[in-house]
């Protein structure tokens, strides 16, 4: 590609700052080459340009999850940034916005990843040990709903993701084959978010709509359109609903949005544990203080490990393939995806064993994450089931003690630093649970440690009780009997 190629040297001749300039000059229009033939496309507007290679406008994400909109090159965005412009798109600031009510069919989309055909895309897809990597599927999903919510909001906002609701594994990929994307917006009142329904299924031939037995995943976005220039929440079209079973989902995803702010006031950081809760945590304490007791036989067993020593960190360098549609921020599917990839390594690190991925619990995107800056995710072990000690005192044993299964609950903190690491800010926690094939237990210490585990804990007993709203007895026993030849990590 003509840009990368002048680009590389720039770089092997002079500085960054002298390279860049000189780079703009040549892509400016009054510059010709070979008598008149131009470098690079007139002016600094999204454009079809010739290039060797095939864009990728995220790192990862299937070609087929794009849509009309013409993205922009990294090096205009950093020029307009540099000149403190808008680098919002023309599209985005110069369309008028229509908010005609709009139905739950006219933003839906589907798209069919042949991974079953198309074997080189298992080098995106699959990883080592000929599984699914879950993480990139998150990042595919993301990508989707962002074209679902742009259907329906139409041009002139910026859309960002704000949340992720609880995924779990419905039936569990027993085989490489193609795959289904698809999904619709199925609440949107008419405010500045909308919530926006995937579903991940086993393909079938077009027309034939997937079965039940067929689905992978679903899993629930929340999305909020904002102001291109001032980047506050505008309003956009309320969903109308055309038959029964549309009012029944978007009722569903009205009650969803009340449970959130509910939820909300009983959080840790609003209130203190409960009763039994702090009892529970003053018996940890004991059976914590009694392993450390010279005169006390109890000693801290082997697979029990102290909480501090779970945690695994990395930081990275957010660069420009990375970034969404808006230029200048990364994409939300790809931070969701190296929290997951993250959690994988630190659940498989504290067991010693290949984790199985169970669900994720529903997270909030609280800031978003700049190109340039540094991310910074920490990971810890926060809670395991069956756990150190019950309720009551008592030491929970293992359903079958020569072939114990131990749920880990994972935790990642994310934040975001300016390169110069002047500024750092919260970009979201999220959480994940695993099964792993090994009796091990997290110990924790600290105050702080022990609110992890609590909350830890609300939301694993939450979780079941969902999966058992969900699921009858019978289908939970299949579920858990096809973990053998799962292939999805």
């Amino acid at each position: 590609m003509l840009y990368a190629f002048l680009l590389m040297n720039n770089f092997g001749m002079a500085g960054r700052e002298a390279s860049v300039r000189r780079l703009l000059a040549l892509t400016s229009p009054s510059k010709f080459l070979n008598g008149g033939a131009t470098v690079g496309c007139a002016g600094f507007r999204p454009r079809r340009c010739l290039h060797g290679t095939a864009p990728r406008y995220t790192d990862g994400v299937f070609r087929g999850l794009s849509d009309n909109r013409l993205p922009m090159p990294w090096i205009e965005a950093w020029r307009l940034q540099q000149e403190g412009k808008n680098v919002a798109s023309d599209e985005a600031q110069s369309q008028e916005r229509d908010l005609t009510p709009k139905k739950m069919s006219d933003s839906y989309h589907r798209v069919v990843l042949p991974l079953g055909r198309d074997p080189w895309l298992s080098d995106t897809y699959i990883n080592s040990s000929g599984h699914i990597r879950l993480g990139t599927i998150f990042m595919d999903l993301d990508a989707l709903s962002g074209i679902i919510v742009y259907k329906h909001t139409g041009p002139g906002v910026t859309t960002v993701t704000a949340a992720l609701d609880r995924i779990t594994i419905a039936h569990p990929l027993t085989e490489i084959s193609d795959l289904e994307y698809s999904g619709q917006v199925t609440y949107a009142s008419g405010r500045s978010s909308v919530e926006i329904t995937c579903k991940v299924a086993r393909a079938r031939d077009e027309g034939e709509p997937s079965k039940p037995e067929d689905v992978l995943l679903t899993c629930t976005f929340t999305m909020v359109a904002l102001d291109p220039t001032t980047k506050k929440p505008v309003t956009i079209p309320r969903l109308i609903c055309s038959t029964p079973e549309e009012e029944e989902i978007f009722k569903a995803g009205e009650a969803k949005a009340l449970a959130k702010k509910k939820n909300l006031k009983t959080s840790l950081l609003e209130t203190e544990p409960n009763d039994p809760e702090s009892a529970l945590i003053h018996k940890i304490w004991l059976r914590q203080v009694a392993y450390h007791d010279p005169n006390n036989t109890l000693r801290q067993p082997a697979n029990v490990i102290a909480m501090s020593k779970t945690q695994l960190s990395t930081a990275s360098i957010m660069q420009p393939q990375y970034r969404n549609r808006h230029q200048t921020m990364i994409f939300g599917g790809f931070h969701l995806k190296q929290t997951f990839e993250l959690a994988f390594c630190c659940a498989a690190s504290f067991a010693h064993a290949r984790p199985t991925f169970i669900s994720a619990d529903p997270c909030t995107f609280r800031n978003p994450v700049p190109v340039g800056s540094v991310l910074y995710l920490t990971a810890t072990i926060v809670y395991t089931d069956p756990p150190l000690l019950e309720e009551d005192g008592s030491e929970p044993k293992q359903k079958d003690p020569s072939n114990p299964v131990t749920r880990l609950h994972v935790r990642v903190d994310s934040k975001v630093r300016d390169v110069e690491h002047g500024n750092a800010k919260p970009t979201g926690q999220f959480n994940y649970t695993f099964s792993v094939p090994k009796d091990v237990k997290v110990l924790p210490h600290t105050y702080q440690e022990y609110m992890m585990y609590i909350d830890a804990r609300r939301r694993v007993e939450l979780g079941d009780v969902q999966d058992r709203l969900e699921h009858t007895g019978s289908e939970l026993q299949r579920l858990q009997s096809a973990e053998n030849v799962n292939l999805t990590e």
